[in-house]
Parts: structure tokens; C-alpha cells; sequence
């Protein structure tokens, strides 16, 4: 029993998809929330900066005591995930790569043609393509797609509207042709956001989402420790390094619910 908060964090809002299946599956448990919204998107930096951007947050974290980071952000998982867990040994560290690559070799077949959209950091790692293979390695029709400006869209809000459905199609309708993608795989937290637009427009495609699947990793990583909390205590934290009103309302949408009564706050927090 560990009644210490898990602590998540992201380069910006997407992140937060995560948040709702852990509140679901493990609802006694506390959670603190960091999304680099001043810095975001960090798909189009360097690793260095992103080393550096990631280092400073799992610094926050591990001062907050928290008992498990959670990278709820691909590009991070891609690229320095080793970094946190060689600084915070005593601390376990989850990315959402792994658990994700785990289902789509589990559940996907070799003849399946399987669309990995994510940001350039994720996609110029290859580390979708790898650790799929590495579980599964008959799996052969597996093709990357870069999508930049998709989280700077779902960061100001513009999902549910035709500047999005059009940016879907510059991206995707070439693509989901020329591979005949029957499998997309959301390898990029912000991304399941706009999950209704990419089936409305792609029907019959079969979609996977890497928030869920991070959020299914770090109950099984819990239990597995004997670190789930026995009794709720305390309220969630959502900082930000720009807490900007669209942080707030994009955390009360994609939670369904309003502030007071998912019992949290927020703070800015200058890093």
C-alpha cells in the first residue's frame, strides 16, 4: 500500500487522455498532473532540448514525492525515457511506447497494415516500429506518419470543426491509400482528442490509443509492486509552466466534469 500521488506529466494538454482511465480503474488514487504548455509542442526540438525540458520536470516530481512517474507524452517515451530512469532508480518510470506496442503485436495480425501517426521526435526514433517488431517480429506492414501541426491545433482548442478535418486529410488521405491502413495507432497522447474526427473520416478503421494503454500499464505496474493506495487522500494537482485558461478548459473537457467536482487545483509553476 503506497498512498503517495503518481505523478504524470506531458509537454502539454495531451497528457491529460491519460488522466480519465486511471481515474476509472483506480479511483483512490492521487495524482499530479505537469503539462509544459509555455515549451509545447516538443515533437519539432531537438533531443537535447527535450532532455533537458524532461529533466526538469521529473526534478518537480521527484521533489512532490511522487511514487511512479507516468510520461504521458510519446515524444518523451521515444527519446529519454533511459535518462529518468537512470536519474530516479528508486522511482518507476512508465512510457506510453511500450504498453502501447504490446497491444497492436498482441491483437493485430501480420497481414494487418498498421498507420503509426506520431510527432517527427517519435517518428525519427523508429522506437514504434522497433518495439513492435521486438514483440512480435512477423509483423511487417507497419508505416510511420509525421503530423506536426496536429498538436498545436488540439493545443488552442481546434478539434471539432473543418480546419481540423481538412489538416487530417492533408495528412492522412495519401497515406491511408498508398499503405491500404487498416489499423491506425494514436502514438501521440494529444491525439486521441480528435479519435471521432479520424473515424468519421476513416470508417471501419480500427483505432489504438496510447493513452489508454499507458494508463492500463501503470495499474498493472502498481498492482504488481503493491504500491495502490489504500484510501484516497488529498485533492489532484494539475500545474502548468502557462496556465492559461485553455488549460483549465481543456482539462474539464476532456474530464467531463467541472473543477469542484473533480476535487483539484490548479497552479502555475515556472520551471
Amino acid at each position: 500500500m503506497d498512498n503517495r500521488p503518481i505523478g504524470f506529466f506531458d509537454s502539454g494538454i495531451g497528457g491529460l487522455t491519460s488522466i480519465p482511465y486511471i481515474m476509472r480503474r483506480l479511483p483512490e488514487e492521487r495524482i499530479i498532473f505537469f503539462g509544459d504548455t509555455a515549451r509545447t509542442p516538443y515533437g519539432s526540438k531537438s533531443n537535447e532540448t527535450i532532455r533537458q525540458f524532461t529533466m526538469q520536470i521529473g526534478d518537480f516530481l521527484a521533489r512532490k514525492d511522487v511514487k511512479m512517474m507516468v510520461i504521458a507524452c510519446n515524444t518523451i517515451s521515444s527519446t529519454c525515457i533511459g535518462d529518468l530512469q537512470r536519474a530516479y532508480p528508486e522511482i518507476p518510470v512508465i512510457g506510453v511506447i511500450a504498453p502501447t506496442a504490446h497491444v497492436v503485436a498482441r491483437d493485430c495480425s501480420p497481414s494487418d497494415h498498421i498507420g503509426i501517426l506520431a510527432t517527427r521526435a517519435t517518428v525519427r526514433s523508429g522506437a514504434y516500429v522497433e518495439k513492435i517488431r521486438e514483440k512480435n517480429p512477423q509483423m511487417r506492414h507497419l508505416y510511420s506518419k509525421a503530423c506536426p501541426a496536429f498538436v498545436p491545433l488540439i493545443e488552442e482548442g481546434i478539434i471539432e470543426n473543418e480546419i481540423m478535418d481538412l489538416t487530417i486529410r492533408y495528412y492522412l488521405d495519401d497515406f491511408m491509400e498508398e499503405h491500404q491502413i487498416d489499423t491506425l495507432v494514436l502514438g501521440c497522447t494529444h491525439y486521441p482528442l480528435i479519435a471521432g474526427r479520424l473515424q468519421r473520416i476513416y470508417p471501419g478503421v480500427r483505432i489504438v490509443s496510447s493513452s489508454q494503454e499507458a494508463a492500463t500499464a501503470v495499474s498493472i505496474e502498481l498492482e504488481k509492486r503493491d504500491m495502490l493506495a489504500g484510501q484516497r487522500q488529498g485533492e489532484n494537482v494539475f500545474y502548468a509552466s502557462d496556465l492559461s485558461e485553455n488549460f483549465v478548459n481543456m482539462i474539464q473537457l476532456i474530464l467531463g466534469r467541472d473543477q469542484e467536482d473533480l476535487n483539484i487545483r490548479f497552479k502555475n509553476l515556472d520551471l
